[in-house]
């Protein structure tokens, strides 16, 4: 069963990082897009179904399948998981930032700009590269 798990939570983490590297790409274009346009309504219906609908559900079971797989593994006494954790609770932390500023662009709320986008775009992928290095490597 373990490594059915172990598949399940590698899925999850493909599909939870797919939609925290796509999510922010869909906010450069949105907020370039004039407020009330076919194109803003049509990026608010993008931008919502990739949150509820795949990134969401993909993080929750990134998150159980991941924590059995520790347990199962007696790892939590590990070092390299506890760093993989504290880098999986700052990427939480960027998707729940992500989801609100779906929030504030569905409701038309633009603090931010296209730049701004590109740029956190790429936090995701720096926190990825710990992680994967982290669980891989296992330097502690």
């Amino acid at each position: 069963m373990y490594e059915w798990i172990k598949a399940f939570h590698v899925i999850s983490v493909i599909a939870w990082m797919a939609g925290m590297l796509y999510l922010p790409r869909l906010f450069v274009y949105h907020v370039d897009a004039p407020v009330g346009s076919d194109r803003s309504e049509t990026f608010k219906v993008m931008e919502r179904r990739l949150l509820k609908a795949i990134i969401n559900p993909a993080m929750i079971a990134t998150w159980v399948s991941g924590l059995y797989i520790a347990y199962l593994g007696g790892w939590f006494s590990f070092g390299w998981l506890h760093g993989k954790l504290l880098l999986v609770v700052l990427l939480s932390g960027v998707h729940g930032f992500f989801a609100g500023e779906q929030r504030r662009l569905a409701g038309d709320i633009r603090k931010r700009t296209a730049r701004f986008y590109r740029i956190v775009n790429e936090i995701p992928t720096l926190l990825m590269i710990g992680i994967v290095i982290l669980v891989v490597v296992k330097p502690f």
